[in-house]
Parts: structure tokens; C-alpha cells; sequence
């Protein structure tokens, strides 16, 4: 598998100019594995850039953002194991538990693997860490898996789903 950085410095996360809750060297990423190596690098760049917007929402609480990130007919399985489909679910959804989610901390994402299916179908493995306003993992993490699909020229989420890890319990 191809090693792509489309992003300077290997960086998944952009710099927020009202983001201080994580160190900029705790916000590195590893470069994702890209499947099959000769996907073409425009489409990588948009997919991570996707994600970037995606985890800016979050941390931003952007409903509104967030929900343009998805295709009307979209299912996703959320953190909770709540199967959401369609758009106007997860609007409900998203106006509930997005607005005041990020008052103790924020997230970070962080693109592990992209994987096209079709040249229009990719989808994005990607680590998803809580952290508190130190910017110290805190309130747990995440492995969603978003399908994305190329729609018009952007890519909107065709479904997805958030699981839970579960901590180490030595």
C-alpha cells in the first residue's frame, strides 16, 4: 500500500485559530495507508480534507457543517449504537448532542487508512480521540468508518459507523 502526505508535515488536523485544548505536536497524524496505491492523489487531498472539515465541525459545534458533510439518503450508526437513517435523523440527532458537546474539551481525528471501492466510493478508517482542555486523552475515543461518496465533484458521506474502544483493562 502507497504512503500518500497529502498534508504538510503529515498533519491531519488544521490549525484553529480558536483551537488552544491540544499541543500542535499532539495533533500530528501518521500518514494513512491509501488502497490501491495509484488512487488518484485530488481524491485523497478531498477525502482527508473532508475529514479535516468533519472533525472542525465537531470541535466547533457546527451543526450545520457537520450536516453538509452527509447525502440526504445517508445511514449512520452513531458512537451510542443508534442507527440513524436519513439526513433529517441525523439533523435530530446532531442539534441534540453536538451544541455543548466540546464545553470540557475536544476531539481529534486522525485518517489511519483510505480505501476506494469504485473511483467514486472510498471509504476512510479513522481514529477518533476525546480530549480534555489540556489536550490529554480524556472521555474516550473512536473508530468510525466513513463511505463517502463523489457526488457533483464532493465527497458526502454515504454511511457510516462509530465504535467505541473500549479502554485496556490490565
Amino acid at each position: 500500500m502507497a504512503q500518500v502526505d497529502p498534508l504538510s508535515n503529515g498533519r491531519m488536523s488544521l490549525p484553529h485559530d480558536s483551537d488552544t485544548s491540544t499541543d500542535s505536536a499532539q495533533r500530528r497524524s501518521s500518514t494513512p495507508s491509501v488502497s490501491p496505491p495509484d488512487a488518484p492523489a485530488a481524491d485523497i487531498a478531498a477525502l482527508l480534507a473532508a475529514v479535516v472539515e468533519l472533525e472542525r465541525c465537531q470541535q466547533e459545534e457546527d451543526v450545520d457543517g457537520f450536516l453538509a458533510l452527509f447525502d440526504p439518503a445517508t445511514v449512520w450508526v452513531n458512537g451510542a449504537g443508534a442507527r440513524l437513517i436519513g439526513l433529517e435523523a441525523i439533523a435530530v440527532f446532531a442539534r441534540q448532542v453536538l451544541p455543548g458537546a466540546m464545553a470540557d474539551g475536544s476531539v481529534t481525528y486522525d485518517v489511519e487508512h483510505v480505501a476506494f471501492i469504485r473511483p467514486d466510493v472510498a471509504l476512510t478508517g479513522v481514529n477518533q480521540q476525546y480530549v480534555d482542555q489540556a489536550g490529554q486523552p480524556h472521555g474516550g475515543a473512536g473508530r468510525p468508518s466513513y463511505v463517502w461518496s463523489k457526488l457533483d465533484d464532493a465527497w458526502k458521506i454515504v454511511t457510516g459507523q462509530n465504535t467505541a474502544v473500549l479502554p485496556d483493562e490490565d
